[in-house]
């Protein structure tokens, strides 16, 4: 895992030596060559640190990408490239449902009413919560890439995760998701309890996914992604409509064998509520449409809540 240490001027922020030691934590220095900021004093020397990983690493290191200002860059194709690019180093197959996951869980915070939470990298002050046990794997992941793009140009989390998600569906044969860059970190975490539950019954989920700003029809293909990973729909690496025909067929239903562990109690709810089975049967029916939908609505996702940094 790598760290970035960051020496400003001290006017900017104060010497870099008191900002680390006012988080009780040091970060080494490896000599390297600075990366130099335009219209800023301003120098990052990336280095390798210490094997462990903690979240005072990961809060260091998105307090020091909010104080970075953004370089001029040739274009957000050039972004998006080098994010791309970082994100293939560290990202595989195996790990893409875990990814996905870690958007859903920073993203899925959002609040249409009171306009918290969203797409704001607030999941890195979160990792303590029971529903976001086992993320900090992912954001370890992640964090590898972080460090190798802020030492071009600073990225946010929101940034890193959205687009991580969307290459973790390409990457296990889903559609290629584009994904608009420039959103802010946030400094706190969300507020709690803002995560459906696992248990929810359809109605339920229903009505929470409305106080988020999505239909039935965006409810019913985001949780189409639980095609990948362990939770019995379909092969764990592979985003296809699986998740669907498995719904219809509701192997649960059956008595005796590992059946029953197939998805969770909110995923077999959406299969018996008549608004929500319409879509799974159109799904399930034809797989070019999920794609397309579920595309649109991830888009719609990590753009909720999400501030953004000016042009």
């Amino acid at each position: 895992m790598r760290s970035t240490t960051a020496a400003v001027d001290p006017s900017f922020l104060g010497s870099a030596t008191s900002f680390s030691a006012a988080w009780g934590h040091k970060f080494p220095v490896i000599n390297l060559q600075p990366v130099k900021f335009v219209g800023k004093r301003l120098t990052v020397a990336c280095a390798t640190p210490p094997s462990s990983f903690g979240r005072r690493a990961l809060i260091y290191i998105a307090t020091t990408s909010f104080l970075m200002p953004s370089p001029s860059f040739a274009s957000a194709t050039d972004e998006n490239a080098l994010l791309q690019e970082e994100i293939g180093k560290v990202l595989s197959k195996g790990r893409a449902a875990g990814l996905l996951r870690l958007v859903f869980h920073d993203a899925g915070t959002f609040d249409d009413a009171d306009k918290t939470g969203g797409m704001n990298g607030s999941i890195i002050y979160e990792l303590d919560r029971p529903e976001n046990r086992g993320l900090e794997k992912s954001l370890k992941i992640l964090e590898k890439a972080k460090v190798q793009v802020d030492a071009v140009q600073p990225v946010s989390w929101a940034d890193l995760i959205a687009m991580a998600g969307a290459e973790a569906v390409s990457i296990c044969g889903g559609p290629k998701i584009p994904v608009q860059l420039g959103r802010l970190d946030a400094t706190v975490p969300d507020p709690v309890g803002k995560l459906p539950e696992e248990t929810l019954v359809a109605a339920a989920m229903k009505q929470v996914f409305q106080k988020k700003g999505f239909s039935t029809q965006e409810l019913v293909a985001l949780s189409g992604a639980h095609t990948l990973g362990t939770k019995g729909f379909g092969s764990p690496t592979v985003f296809d409509n699986s998740y669907y025909k498995i719904l219809l067929e509701k192997p649960w239903s059956a008595s005796g064998g590992m059946s029953d562990m197939i998805g969770l109690p909110s995923d077999r709810s959406l299969g018996e509520d008549d608004e929500c089975i319409k879509w799974i049967s159109k799904y399930a029916d034809d797989q070019n449409l999920f794609f397309e939908d579920f595309k649109n609505v991830y888009v719609k996702l990590v753009n909720s809540g999400a501030k953004w940094r000016s042009m």
